[in-house]
């Protein structure tokens, strides 16, 4: 697929291996150089050294036009699927509307005559197979998840002790993501706002998750007040999330 660099008809002769057919998507866009890594060190928030080091452990990725790719991996090593975004310099997302983030399982589809690729089309919670190898190392870290990948890749660096996933938006907050998390120890981030409309969104899933019979025996779900109880009225006018308020 010319857009991530990656040859569709090389992938196609290679479908009787789904394995490899998983592993090309993301290696052949493995990169530093995508818009959002130099704005990420740009900023301050990261160093080159962190910056690569979170690129290998997110498996992110970079388009022909330099965006980010940001894969949705499960435990399993699946490919979920992966969302493009354009940042700029500032490290904010673009909001040009050419530029709106965009997914590769819709660019696979177009490239297919509309047709989406079974393989890469269900969504999950971005970094989730970082879980595997905390799994298999035996480390217990507990799991902080946040809304935005930038934030979860940023925050990594600087608090290792937990394992920082990210849902992807609001709206993908979904009881059912959290299903492979069962039996983990999981504190929720919301992002801030003056009416306190994520938090309670996001307590309200967290509700709906352990009132799930998976999650049965598994620890509660802790949602962090932080920015509730600590931002500014001007900071949540502005809709922090935790880097803002951590580096600002």
């Amino acid at each position: 697929m010319k857009e991530l660099g990656i040859s569709i008809k090389a992938l196609i002769r290679q479908q009787s291996t789904a394995d490899i057919y998983q592993q090309l998507l993301w290696r052949k866009s493995l990169s530093i150089n995508s818009d959002f890594c130099r704005a990420v060190v740009s900023a301050g928030y990261l160093t080159w050294q962190q910056m690569l080091d979170a690129v290998c452990r997110y498996r992110l990725g970079t388009t022909l036009q330099g965006h980010v790719i940001f894969w949705q991996i499960d435990r399993e090593e699946r490919i979920c699927d992966g969302k493009i975004m354009c940042y700029n310099p500032d490290c904010h997302r673009s909001k040009d509307k050419s530029q709106a983030p965009t997914w590769v399982s819709a660019l696979l589809a177009k490239r297919h005559g509309g047709k989406n690729d079974g393989d890469i089309t269900r969504h999950c919670l971005f970094g989730l197979h970082l879980l595997r190898d905390s799994v298999r190392k035996g480390e217990d870290q507990p799991i902080a998840i946040v809304e935005a990948e930038k934030t979860a890749v940023i925050l990594s660096a600087h608090y290792p002790q937990y394992l920082w996933l990210a849902t992807g938006g609001l709206g993908e907050v979904q009881p059912e993501k959290f299903r492979p998390l069962r039996g983990c120890k999981v504190i929720l981030f919301p992002d801030t706002d003056p009416d306190g409309k994520a938090f309670n969104y996001w307590y309200q899933a967290a509700e709906a998750v352990m009132a799930q019979p998976y999650w049965e025996d598994s620890p509660p779900i802790r949602v962090s007040a932080l920015l509730e109880q600590h931002a500014t009225p001007d900071q949540k006018q502005l809709k922090i999330d935790l880097v803002d308020y951590l580096f600002n």
